[in-house]
């Protein structure tokens, strides 16, 4: 059983600053997600897009952006369930919540604070058949182990992002790469496209476009593929296959929970701390809805903090916190470290 004062459902920016916002607090934090590392939408959909409306910045990478909130939060210490969804949520008659994941990982804590942004990120799949079959048989929707593909042959199909960055890293992992995509044109960083398109003349990575996987063959696991280019199929043989073709946002088990549902997206108290319609489960960022909600990452940060402090009055009932500004305060990392301001000079000038 994993012990915290708040269970964050969501490792998008949203939840990794309700990280911070908790730890100024000494609250303890523990998040779980679908995906396979943290960031949410903005590490696994466009990580080198940048970000324009981030306060004090003029531009973000949206991959920077979650590297710096990870680092901000590195003090406090949270925990991580990742690759794993929310699926069943208990409430104690202390007021407490057990939640437990699809893998049966179970989580107690004092409140939880839903941040999944649009919902659970599923994969899109190919229309292939019997592609289920062969799903964890080599065919992969997320690389959550690179050394999995270790000396392995691998087809990656997609033209965003995160195929062209999976196949410029696994070039140096596999011991065969091929990108397949159905048209010629890639949907990605500048930087990205030329690195595949050099790793290509270096035989490092194999392109094929305009293609499309059409079948998938084996008999326990993936052996080969079927590709179609221009009418004509081909037959590949292979280790993996690994669809990248973007990410649908779904609501998934948590839409079960007994929550205020609007538009796919949970109702919340917006006049006070973001709570739900079940006390002590509060939903903040994308996924939450209220009267004028902008679905900003900057309106994110702002739900994180009045719900941090509402959770912090929940734990400890009749405790007067007194807000102070970190210029003053400082902060107390949970692993020791101290932040603060250098003290003023008190010297006389003569």
């Amino acid at each position: 059983m994993i012990e915290t004062d708040i269970l964050i459902i969501g490792a998008g920016p949203t939840g990794l600053f309700a990280v911070f916002e908790a730890g100024l607090l000494q609250l303890k934090c523990h998040i779980i997600d679908a995906l396979p590392q943290p960031g949410g939408q903005l590490a696994e959909l466009y990580p080198k897009k940048p970000i324009f409306d981030i306060p004090g910045y003029p531009s973000v990478l949206a991959g920077e952006l979650v590297d710096n909130l990870m680092e901000q939060i590195k003090q406090f210490q949270p925990g991580f369930t990742l690759a794993e969804t929310a699926e069943t949520i208990d409430k104690l008659e202390d007021g407490t919540f057990i939640v437990t994941t699809n893998k049966g990982t179970k989580h107690h804590a004092k409140a939880v604070a839903i941040a999944g942004g649009l919902g659970t990120f599923e994969p899109r799949k190919p229309a292939l058949e019997n592609i289920s079959f062969y799903e964890e048989k080599g065919v992969e929707y997320f690389v959550k182990d690179p050394e999995l593909f270790r000396d392995k042959r691998i087809v990656i199909a997609g033209g965003g992002d995160s195929a062209l960055d999976w196949s410029i890293f696994l070039s140096n992992v596999a011991s065969e790469v091929t990108l397949v995509h159905r048209r010629n044109e890639f949907r990605g960083a500048l930087d990205s496209v030329e690195k595949v398109q050099e790793l290509k003349k270096l035989g490092k990575i194999n392109l094929i476009t305009p293609a499309e996987v059409v079948a998938i063959h084996g008999k326990n696991h993936v052996e080969s593929i079927v590709l179609e280019n221009e009418g004509i199929q081909q037959v590949f043989e292979t280790d993996y296959f690994i669809p990248l073709f973007g990410l649908t946002p779904k609501l998934g088990a948590i839409a079960n929970w007994g929550l205020e549902i609007e538009k796919n997206a949970i109702k919340v108290n917006n006049a006070l701390d973001y709570q739900t319609n079940i006390d002590g489960i509060y939903a903040i960022g994308d996924v939450n809805i209220y009267p004028g909600k902008l679905k900003l990452i900057l309106c994110g940060f702002h739900e994180a903090t009045l719900m941090c402090q509402s959770v912090y009055n929940r734990i400890n009932p009749g405790k007067k916190y007194v807000l102070k500004y970190t210029t003053v305060s400082g902060v107390d990392g949970f692993d020791g470290t101290r932040k603060e301001a250098e003290k003023a000079v008190v010297k006389a000038i003569e």
